[in-house]
């Protein structure tokens, strides 16, 4: 004797299903799946090749900087206050969460109150470029994360380390530049001061 089919939990495709409950969870499944693949707020920008870019002007001629170093500074030890803050994408608020973006322009805009862009590359394009052996505390470090020039950043602590907001499985954390995934894929490093 075989066993009985289990009942179907799915209507089959030929009928309409009401937008009931499971239905509305399936879609927005979806739209967070597809949230989480977008990464960090920023929009898609195609890979030229491995090797990082030369370093290239703000489209004004100026670029975006604070004060002072100690800003910088400021930067930081606000960055630290951040850890295990939770992961939102989009989020640009601690109370509702942070994506990596969110986080680095919630903090320059508190202690600056200026505004940066919620977007990795489009702060990149409004910092100045410094070499990677340049980054000092405060300094901004950019990643090739999802296939993609600058899909991912964080804010430079010193000693090898920096403070992000890395994703939908993680909270607010400290990482190493020499972490064998980042060293693979950092793709820059901007500052916000005028000159080292």
């Amino acid at each position: 004797m075989s066993p009985e089919p289990l009942p179907r939990a799915v209507p089959p495709s030929d009928q309409a299903a009401p937008l009931g409950a499971p239905r509305r969870m399936l879609v927005a499944t979806a739209a967070a799946v597809a949230a989480l693949l977008a990464g960090c707020s920023t929009t898609p920008t195609p890979v030229a090749s491995p090797t990082p870019p030369p370093r290239t002007a703000a489209p004004s001629g100026h670029y975006f900087s604070l004060e002072g170093e100690h800003q910088t500074q400021e930067m930081v030890l606000f960055a630290l206050g951040l850890l295990d803050t939770g992961y939102r994408f989009g989020g640009r608020n601690p109370d509702a969460g942070l994506d990596c973006s969110g986080m680095v322009a919630y903090i320059v805009e508190n202690i600056s109150g200026r505004r940066l862009p919620h977007n990795a590359a489009q702060i990149a394009d409004r910092t100045r470029p410094i070499e990677v052996d340049e980054l000092r505390p405060g300094d901004l470090v950019f990643f090739n994360t999802l296939k993609r020039r600058h899909s991912h950043m964080g804010i430079y602590i010193g000693d090898g380390r920096f403070v992000h907001a890395p994703n939908s499985r993680g909270r607010v954390r400290v990482e190493r530049l020499a972490n064998r995934y980042f060293a693979q894929r950092i793709d820059g490093a901007r500052t916000l001061l005028t000159s080292n």
